[in-house]
C-alpha cells in the first residue's frame, strides 16, 4: 500500500487537530500504509514525491489542505473532510475518540 502521502490542515479547531489526531491513529495502526503525513502549513513542493498518490484531510469545507495542494500544482487522488463525516465543527472543543476513529476508518477506505 505504499506510495501514498498525507496531507492534513492542522488548523486550532477542533475539526483541525482532529485530522492530525487521526492521521497519527491512522499511522500507528497502519504503519505501512502511508509514505508521509504532512501538516499544510509545513507543505513545499518537495513534500510529495513523484509517483505518489496524495490524500488530502480536511477539517472542514475551507479545504485548507486541498487548497495548499492545488497551490503547488497538486490534484489530490482522494480528499477526505471530517464535517462530511457528520463532525460538527465546534471552535475548540475537545477531540473525541469516535471521531478519530471515524476519519481513520475514511482513511482505511481511501487507501
Amino acid at each position: 500500500m505504499a506510495g501514498w502521502v498525507l496531507v492534513t490542515c492542522s488548523g486550532v479547531s477542533n475539526t483541525g487537530r482532529l485530522t492530525t489526531q487521526a492521521a497519527s491513529a491512522f499511522r500507528q495502526r497502519h504503519p505501512s500504509a502511508l509514505d508521509d503525513a504532512v501538516p499544510a502549513g509545513r507543505l513545499d513542493a518537495g513534500a510529495v514525491p513523484a509517483g505518489c498518490r496524495v490524500i488530502a484531510l480536511d477539517g472542514c469545507t475551507d479545504a485548507c489542505g486541498r487548497k495548499k495542494l492545488e497551490g503547488l500544482g497538486i490534484v489530490p487522488d482522494a480528499h477526505i473532510v471530517a464535517t462530511d463525516l457528520g463532525i460538527v465543527k465546534n471552535g475548540m472543543a475537545e477531540v473525541r475518540y469516535d471521531e478519530i476513529a471515524r476519519v481513520v476508518s475514511a482513511l482505511r477506505e481511501a487507501v
